[in-house]
């Protein structure tokens, strides 16, 4: 057992079930140089299990590592896959939920797409906080629906009084879960109205498949669907929703102000004798998936096959550094062009633009997101490129 304590509920001890030396402290915080990139922070992952809730955390997390900034490139707009999932996502909010004429404020907007599609789509008036945002991506039909501030989300918000609250993709990136949600709900304070809507990975998937790819510095915070709405729950907030979205990867919780603790009665809440199954199996597991991914890599090459990877967002950061893999990869590709010309941290690798695999005609490409694959696949069809697809 470990002396750390549960940043969700409070129980004084945990235990570790997996770890990893040496990672990049960001994985898609991307270097102007390859020297830059290889010489990039590092830090630990020592991941704790929480038997009482089910939460899962990086106990090496050490939150003086942040560095957001607008050279944070998380966007992952330029995927018709992608794009078509955000529509849908935020449609359903306008029709289903009513997010018509609001105010809606989304904490850790990033470059403001999600935010920009509720406002265009509802008529909705946005307040983006983020300091990762850019001025320059805001397309001019939204410019007067939203409004961005370039920071933290912090007490000093507590005045906007939004009548939408969306945060997507952000929790996971927070350690002291609880203190935020804490915070949150006391800026909502008599204010029963507001929505809460938030989406985040699951982490029943990653456990299930051992998917060590998608455990990396940047994450601090692995929900499951019960120990999100056990934090919720537990703050103050009523659930009107708990679902999953996106091949199963991401959780949506929907909920609203209560008096206080409310009680279980979604599905996917009843969950902590499966995260404890899934983590057993994690932990005997994940050492055979990494040694089966370095065989097949180091195979391909040996056999004189060229082997790239298709999206170099933190999974293939997360993939690389943990498997300790480098010259292996002949190429990197991202179809986002504001990656392209930079540098992955840790291996250094350059991100290229998915034409330039018409001169390295890769034999093997890793698909690091399998809900891409068939994007990819016709992507490289119409290069006139046929190599073996590997989803990660």
């Amino acid at each position: 057992m470990s002396a750390f304590a549960c940043p969700n509920c409070g129980a004084a001890r945990t235990r570790e079930f997996f770890a990893v030396d040496g990672v990049p402290v960001h994985s898609v915080l991307l270097m102007p140089t390859r020297e830059e990139a290889t010489g990039f922070p590092r830090g630990d992952v020592r991941l704790v299990h929480c038997a009482s809730c089910g939460f899962v955390a990086n106990a090496a997390f050490d939150v003086t590592n942040n560095a957001y900034s607008t050279r944070y490139e998380e966007t992952q707009g330029f995927s018709p896959t992608f794009n078509a999932f955000a529509d849908r996502l935020a449609k359903r909010l306008v029709d289903e939920y009513g997010v018509r004429g609001r105010r809606v404020l989304e904490i850790g907007c990033g470059k403001g797409e999600f935010l920009e599609r509720v406002c265009r789509f509802g008529d909705n008036q946005g307040i983006g906080v983020d300091p990762a945002y850019r001025p320059e991506r805001t397309p001019d039909d939204v410019r007067d629906k939203v409004t961005y501030m370039q920071e933290l989300y912090a007490d000093r918000h507590a005045d906007l009084r939004p009548d939408v609250v969306v945060c997507r993709h952000t929790l996971e990136h927070i350690a002291p879960t609880r203190e935020f949600l804490r915070r949150l709900r006391g800026h909502l304070e008599a204010r029963p109205d507001v929505l809460v809507f938030f989406e985040l990975p699951e982490t029943l998937r990653v456990l299930r498949e051992c998917a060590f790819w998608d455990v990396y510095y940047e994450h601090c915070s692995y929900f499951t669907p019960g120990s999100l709405a056990r934090l919720f729950r537990a703050e103050g907030f009523e659930l009107l929703e708990l679902s999953l979205d996106f091949g199963d990867q991401y959780i949506l919780i929907m909920a609203r102000s209560a008096d206080g603790p409310t009680r279980p009665s979604l599905p996917l809440e009843d969950d902590l004798d499966e995260t404890a199954r899934l983590v057993a199996h994690f932990e005997r597991e994940a050492p055979r998936q990494l040694e089966a991914w370095r065989a097949r890599v180091r195979g391909w090459v040996a056999a004189g096959r060229k082997v790239a990877i298709w999206g170099s967002g933190s999974k293939a950061v997360a993939f690389l550094t943990t498997l300790g893999l480098g010259d292996e990869i002949a190429a990197m590709v991202d179809v986002n062009p504001h990656k392209q010309g930079k540098f992955m941290p840790g291996t250094g690798h350059e991100v290229l633009a998915p034409e330039r695999l018409v001169d390295v005609r890769p034999d093997d490409v890793i698909v690091m997101n399998a809900i891409y694959t068939e994007e990819i696949r016709a992507h490289l069809q119409r290069m006139g490129l046929q190599p073996d697809l590997h989803p990660a």
